[in-house]
């Protein structure tokens, strides 16, 4: 079974609760959709799989596009560790002239593919690891990054080097621990409906900010 058919055969099509324009392929329940990728993992080193669900920050990232369109219209952006792609799709419908969604999990690359074509948009997916790039973007979108110390040491110097280069960088968060306390200048916050099978609680709030350079 290639990656494609894995998506499509281990999950259904939903609508996010707090971004109803958008359909993905979501697992419907935690264990399977993660029983099924151990074997995956076993065969090919995969990751776990974390695009199979709509993380409170991308949710809040996408509605956020969505309800101010202008501030993506006719730019380029990048979805950073896009997960199920819904930040780069919201992207594409509110008006960006192109739109990349990186990710390193081949999983998470086909599920913004399988996803993309699902809502009839047309997404870049680079095959290298963003990190470290030049910029190229006018805005980057990262919707909970920071929920690992090495994770978030890795990809946040990188993030405020966009900054510096001319990048709006946009963190979204709904409280994880290794958020930066500075250099951070707020956008926004939405309060997103999650599951106790994914977080400790069944609503998150979720802060937007815009990431300053150092």
């Amino acid at each position: 079974m290639d990656a494609e058919a894995f998506i499509r055969a281990h999950t259904a099509i939903a609508r996010p609760p707090l971004v109803p324009e958008v359909a993905l392929h979501l697992a419907t329940e935690i264990t399977p959709i993660w029983q099924a990728s151990e074997e995956w993992l076993r065969q090919t080193g995969i990751e776990p799989p974390f695009w199979a669900f709509a993380w409170p920050g991308g949710q809040a990232l996408a509605r956020l596009v969505l309800d101010g369109p202008q501030a993506v219209a006719g730019r380029r952006v990048l979805d950073f560790a896009a997960g199920c792609g819904i930040a780069a799709i919201a992207a594409v419908q509110a008006g960006a002239a192109v739109v990349e969604a990186a990710e390193i999990d081949p999983l998470a690359i086909a599920a913004c593919r399988v996803n993309a074509a699902l809502n009839g948009v047309a997404l870049v997916l680079p095959r290298d690891d963003v990190v470290g790039a030049a910029c190229r973007w006018d805005i980057i979108l990262a919707g909970d990054v920071c929920y690992e110390a090495p994770m978030t040491a890795h990809i946040l110097p990188w993030l405020r080097a966009m900054a510096a280069s001319g990048a709006e960088v946009w963190l979204a968060d709904p409280g994880r621990a290794y958020l930066p306390r500075d250099g951070l200048s707020p956008l926004g916050s939405f309060r997103v409906p999650t599951s106790l099978e994914l977080e400790d609680r069944t609503e998150r709030i979720v802060t937007i900010a815009r990431l300053l350079p150092s």
